[in-house]
């Protein structure tokens, strides 16, 4: 007689299920959160570079802004595999 074998998972692999599963419910707020994001550091760092209050750290926020904005604009076009369009 065949029994067939029981799969059970580990814990961890549990944990890492259910923050997937979360991670899913909230991936359109997170892109948001990132474009919002990315638009006001620009802004803050713009701010700051042309009025000339921190030249350095203002050019470093566009440029940090700027970056950002890309990033997410990548992770919009090529979604994880967990990301169900």
């Amino acid at each position: 007689m065949l029994m067939n074998p029981v799969i059970l998972q580990s814990p961890l692999q549990n944990f890492a299920q259910l923050i997937g599963g979360y991670f899913v419910e909230i991936w359109g707020f997170l892109i948001f959160l990132g474009q919002v994001s990315g638009v006001i550091i620009v802004l803050i760092g713009a701010i700051l570079w042309f009025t000339e209050a921190n030249i350095k750290r203002g050019r470093g926020l566009v440029f940090g802004g700027i970056l950002l904005s890309i990033i997410i604009e990548y992770f919009v076009l090529f979604p994880p595999d967990f990301v169900v369009i």
